[in-house]
């Protein structure tokens, strides 16, 4: 890893590093920012996955974050939300695809598997990095969550991983990507035609095929823009009332989709993953038995 920046923030460490990335085959960059309490011991992981247009920086120059997780003891890693560089494959006039809009899938049309596996990059390659980085990092407690594709990206990866993170919440997430408007075109793009293909990568279908997770944490603004054709939470909510999952929806009255919104809420979604984070893990099964 080459570091970027480092700056002292609440007395914990706000870092910016750069790496050759051998699954997207690109250099990446993400950020993550180390609480005082990493300086006598490991720290919980808490993985913030962004939305369409984002990189690292957004959430870090406006989220928020940092005074609660130096407070909570909680490591905060933020990837970017895509490959990025000149050879990478791209629609400089589409904000919904391309660069900026990875939707943490791995793509399997020629045109885009080479460099869009941001499923891969987050379970695999990135951990990997930081666990022999040297940062003080606990592994065996980590949580997810994320804003709009992000939001999107967290769920689905919790889902499929929940032996793996003990919390999951969003800010906003699209929660159907494979019929939502801005989303469905993304994934015929990078999966193929087939729709059948694109079910791993959608929260609700994940969980009518019987992934489960034990109980999600969501925030949606009533005043979102994009609430009715993109986001649409009554999907996700009656998916996991039919499956029995804990979903705790906050509809937050007058609330947009920007990060005025989750910066306002994001120390009640620290606050909910470290008392996650502080428990023996009790929820280990990412599918539910036939």
């Amino acid at each position: 890893m080459k570091q970027i920046a480092a700056n002292k923030s609440f007395e914990g460490t706000q870092y910016v590093f750069s790496h050759w990335s051998s699954t997207c085959h690109c250099n990446m960059t993400f950020a993550i920012f180390m609480p005082p309490q990493s300086e006598s011991g490991k720290v919980p992981v808490l993985w913030y996955l962004s939305g369409l247009t984002c990189t690292h920086q957004n959430v870090m120059d406006k989220g928020d974050y940092r005074q609660s997780a130096a407070e909570l003891g909680l490591a905060i890693v933020c990837p970017d939300t895509s490959p990025r560089g000149d050879e990478v494959a791209d629609e400089s006039d589409n904000w919904q695809f391309g660069k900026g809009a990875g939707f943490y899938l791995d793509a399997t049309e020629p045109r885009y598997a080479t460099h869009y596996n941001m499923q891969s990059y987050i379970l695999s390659e990135l951990p990997a990095l930081l666990e022999s980085s040297g940062l003080a990092l606990d592994f065996s407690r980590q949580g997810i969550f994320g804003h709009s594709m992000g939001g999107h990206g967290a769920i689905t990866l919790a889902l499929k991983n929940s032996d793996r993170f003990q919390s999951v919440s969003a800010f906003a997430p699209i929660t159907q990507p494979s019929t939502a408007d801005w989303s469905r075109p993304a994934f015929e793009k990078y999966l193929g035609s087939d729709p059948a293909t694109w079910r791993a990568y959608d929260s609700t279908f994940l969980i009518e095929d019987g992934f489960r997770v034990q109980e999600m944490l969501v925030d949606q603004g009533t005043a979102d823009s994009f609430i009715d054709n993109g986001l649409r939470p009554h999907l996700l909510k009656e998916a996991c009332e039919r499956a029995g999952i804990s979903l705790t929806l906050n509809m937050r009255e007058g609330y947009d989709h920007s990060y005025f919104f989750i910066s306002t809420f994001m120390a009640n979604h620290l606050r909910w993953h470290a008392e996650r984070l502080s428990r023996e893990p009790a929820f280990q099964v990412s599918r539910a038995a036939p």
